[in-house]
């Protein structure tokens, strides 16, 4: 059986390829230390995405702390490979290309993804252009509802079920910003968008889990603020490479 197809199979697809019932695959999926068809799945993902054994970064509660540090790195590492074979290049270039003219750039996040907005808010000499980060649901509607045309509106939800950041690409979007979303999956909030960044990661609901998501996330912020960046003028660039050799000046201890 071809472990490629498992991955995009419900479980009684799966138990057709198998030949055998759907109550034998999850008691398989279970036999193996699943919680469930879905963990088997993310877990057979992690396998074949770094060549590893899908059981092998699962953590345990009798795990020592060595372990546990050896299990996540793992997983992270895992996680963001299997992000990057995942990413759309061509909705990457137009997320860039949009962002490379913007007038102005705001980021739109809660919990989570608001850490991301704050991250890629904090980035703006690299964008070259006024960059805000809007976490509060009031503060983001009056942001929003105020944006034209020449602006962006970057949405940030990992589900990308929120009812309140697809209500914001709405408006934003009916206002004439462009507007990008950095979402996990098709959800429902890319289709309020210009351009949908999917940053497919194998995070699952286990407690234990690390929350890969934004790693990914914040990875793919990088790309994106270091890809603009690469497009400004020359003496934009110079700027930036000033900017950081003052902050690298104040990292200095200067002598007694």
């Amino acid at each position: 059986m071809n472990p490629q197809r498992i991955l995009k199979a419900t479980v009684g697809e799966t138990a057709t390829l198998a030949e055998v019932s759907q109550p034998t695959v999850l008691r398989f999926a279970m036999a193996i230390g699943c919680k469930g068809f879905q963990d088997f799945k993310i877990r057979l993902a992690q396998s074949l995405a770094f060549g590893t054994p899908a059981t092998h970064s699962v953590l345990l509660d009798t795990d020592d702390p060595e372990t546990v540090a050896e299990k996540i790195f793992e997983y992270t590492m895992t996680s963001l490979d299997w992000a990057r074979s995942h990413l759309d290049r061509t909705a990457l270039r137009k997320a860039i290309d949009i962002l490379a003219q913007a007038r102005t750039i705001e980021f739109f996040g809660f919990g989570a993804s608001g850490i991301v907005a704050r991250d890629a808010q904090q980035k703006f000499p690299l964008f070259g252009v006024p960059c805000g980060a809007q976490l509060d649901s009031h503060q983001q509607t009056m942001v929003a509802s105020m944006m034209k045309q020449g602006d962006v509106a970057f949405v940030i939800s990992n589900t990308g079920t929120t009812r309140s950041i697809i209500e914001i690409a709405r408006i934003a979007r009916a206002n004439g910003a462009a507007v990008i979303c950095l979402t996990g999956s098709d959800s429902p909030l890319a289709s309020y968008c210009d351009v949908a960044l999917i940053v497919e990661t194998l995070e699952n609901t286990n407690m234990y889990t690390p929350t890969i998501s934004r790693i990914a996330a914040l990875v793919v912020i990088d790309i994106l603020s270091t890809s603009v960046a690469m497009r400004r003028p020359l003496d934009d660039q110079a700027r930036i490479h000033n900017m950081k050799r003052q902050l690298s000046d104040m990292r200095k201890v200067q002598p007694i």
